[in-house]
């Protein structure tokens, strides 16, 4: 089966840019994904952090 795909995709002009894009997509999502945790500033994570327990305490409510 996998020969049958390997052959069929061979046979596609151009089609070797393809996993170049998609392995530079990822690096650039991950690598700005990376910069973001980097500089986000504290206090906003822990904002965030602490949403789960805020919802918690208005559902007892």
């Amino acid at each position: 089966m996998l020969k049958f795909i390997k052959g069929h995709m061979e046979s596609i002009d151009g089609i070797e840019i393809y996993p170049m894009i998609s392995l530079l997509i990822f690096f650039i999502f991950f690598a700005a994904l990376f910069w973001w945790v980097i500089t986000a500033k504290k206090e906003h994570i822990k904002e965030v952090s602490n949403i789960p327990l805020e919802n918690e305490k208005e559902l007892i409510l």
